[in-house]
């Protein structure tokens, strides 16, 4: 897929950035580190890759033996393996190099043509370590046993074939950059999750109990679910509904005159129904009792903090997931009960509509741009004459990024394509790329995946001479599918790597700050973050940093030059602002 002419500015200032920093310290620059047995074997490497030394080190020496390397770029077979243990002997390193996540990025980039043997190496294609927050040094053998090889021969063989698939490639600064966001994210993941995110349980068993009504027995239900449940059924006239299994609920509500197709919100709320509102309250008290309700909090908060699973990069777009605890689910009725340690603070930031600011800034759509700048951008778009409402403009520009042509989008997205038409042509141009079974990428370089054998033979059935009717139109359903897909892909992706680059920065930032006395720390955070502000959130767009209460102003400044400086490192000298709702509050609760 070929950017804007526009673009390609932001595109030089990027590179020229990337280079500079490639290899910022003089030789050696990198220790790759690997398992023997029970020790650490440590390999002292040159800027260009050349061994220079090896030593054995026994795991209880190895945090000292870290600590005492205090700017080395460390290579190692996956974060959640290495970092807990040496976070438990308080100690953090800056920068590393993660062999497991930057293998993916390089063995799918369109950017990498000649992969140096790396897409052979399977090995690396495995599932993350399995983190364990309570690990110590002693526990290392155990640790990394469910995720790619860890001896040091495997670990220098693979930096060697990513070393060299970087800079064959079409553009190793990008690749670069990208590489050392995703490494980084790694870090802060993993200590996140040991850090913890100050949770107030007694709170939330408040809310609970305000929201649901009392506690309920095992097996029973909450009060005000119970009363909503007899209220649906008593509308619907059937006694029996259940309303927790779709098809029983949807053949009850068919019954009762609502022909609705799925019980999603959306759906039910198309319908004048006397069943409908209690029906949809009921399924979101529901959501809130599954997802977060007494058994919830019992297992996930300890101490007086909450310690999600993140898993970095688990969405192909770059975007993090989460394996346990539903950290991208916390919501909005529970966030009181997310609440700083006393003498500490929160400070909440995130971003007013990230993804149409990155599109203008791919784009180098200068109008966008503009629309965006010191202000709500849906705002900026109706003052440009484009649509005539807030709420028409939100529609427009995330049916243009999502890839809605029909309803309101697609009568408004005309209007866009006149009036900012650098940005509506990147994502329609993503989008024909994707309906011909090509792949897209990100600004930094990370690309989508192929097409499926299956999609392939749907479009193959459609393109013979004897194809029915029924296989083209089923043709063209999967091709617009993935046209939606890869529309988005460059755009969610790309604000991905700006988030990235925003969280590491931060994180090198908040670093430096020096600590406070011990005993202001807060003991549940863990030792290494007892002292310091932290990063002890994050989701998409929005981060949470707990910190003494007493550095919350040079927090505040700090995740804002961040949030600048990310702009600067990925667009260059484009003139895109990326604003932040920022607070400093004792609670997350949003007023």
């Amino acid at each position: 897929m070929r950017l804007h002419p526009g673009a390609y500015r932001g595109i030089g200032a990027l590179r020229a950035t990337a280079e500079s920093h490639a290899d910022p310290q003089p030789a050696p620059a990198w220790i790759a580190v690997g398992r023997d047995g029970s020790d650490v074997v440590a390999v002292r490497l040159a800027a260009d890759g050349a061994e220079l030394s090896r030593v054995q080190v026994s795991a209880r020496d190895f945090a000292a033996f870290v600590a005492a390397e205090p700017e080395t770029r460390w290579v190692w077979s996956d974060t959640p393996a290495w970092h807990p243990g040496l976070l438990s002997a308080s100690v953090r390193v800056a920068r590393a190099h993660d062999l497991r996540l930057c293998h993916a990025i390089l063995r799918d980039s369109a950017l990498v043509e000649d992969d140096r043997g790396l897409r052979a190496a399977r090995e690396w294609d495995a599932a993350p370590s399995v983190e364990d927050v309570s690990a110590t040094l002693f526990d290392l053998e155990e640790i990394g046993a469910a995720g790619p090889p860890d001896d040091i021969d495997a670990a220098l063989a693979e930096f060697a074939r990513q070393r060299a698939a970087v800079d064959a490639s079409k553009d190793p600064g990008r690749l670069r950059l990208l590489l050392a966001a995703e490494s980084a994210g790694a870090l802060i993941a993993v200590e996140m999750r040991i850090a913890g995110l100050p949770w107030d349980a007694a709170e939330h068993e408040r809310l609970l109990t305000e929201i649901l009504g009392a506690r309920p027995a095992a097996g029973g239900m909450p009060v005000r679910m119970q009363e909503l449940a007899e209220e649906v059924r008593i509308e619907l006239r059937d006694p029996a509904a259940s309303l927790d299994s779709q098809p029983k609920l949807l053949r009850s509500l068919h019954r009762a005159g609502v022909l609705a197709e799925s019980t999603s919100r959306w759906e039910l709320a198309r319908y004048e129904h006397p069943a409908i509102s209690p029906l949809i309250q009921y399924k979101r008290l529901a959501r809130l009792y599954t997802a977060n309700g007494w058994s919830w909090l019992a297992e996930w908060v300890r101490d007086g903090r909450f310690r999600p699973v993140y898993v970095p990069a688990g969405v192909v777009t770059g975007r993090w997931a989460s394996s346990g605890g539903g950290a991208l689910q916390i919501p909005r009725n529970l966030r009181p009960a997310v609440k700083a340690d006393p003498g500490w603070a929160l400070v909440v930031a995130d971003v007013a509509q990230l993804e149409p600011r990155v599109l203008a800034a791919m784009s180098g759509d200068a109008a966008l741009a503009r629309a965006a700048r010191g202000q709500d951008l849906y705002a900026g778009i109706v003052d440009s004459g484009a649509v005539a409402t807030r709420a028409e403009a939100k529609v427009a520009i995330l049916g243009a990024m999502y890839g809605a042509t029909t309803g309101d989008s697609g009568r408004l997205l005309p209007a866009l394509r006149r009036t900012y038409p650098r940005a509506m042509a990147l994502v329609d141009e993503a989008a024909r790329v994707g309906q011909q079974g090509g792949v897209v990428s990100t600004w930094l370089g990370r690309t989508s995946p192929a097409t499926s054998e299956g999609w392939r033979e749907v479009q193959g059935a459609a393109a013979e001479p004897d194809a029915s009717a029924a296989d083209e139109a089923r043709a063209r359903r999967r091709a617009a599918d993935r046209g939606r897909f890869t529309r988005n892909f460059v755009v969610q992706g790309t604000a991905a790597e700006w988030a990235l680059a925003w969280l590491a920065d931060l994180r090198t930032r908040l670093a430096a700050m020096p600590p406070v006395e011990a005993e202001r720390g807060a003991p549940a955070s863990g030792r290494v973050f007892a002292t310091r502000p932290h990063l002890a959130f994050f989701l998409h767009d929005e981060i949470i940093v707990h910190t003494p209460a007493e550095r919350a102003d040079e927090v505040a400044v700090a995740v804002r030059e961040a949030a600048a400086s990310a702009a600067r490192l990925l667009f260059g000298d484009f003139p895109v602002d990326f604003p932040l709702d920022l607070r400093i509050a004792q609670t997350a609760a949003k007023d």
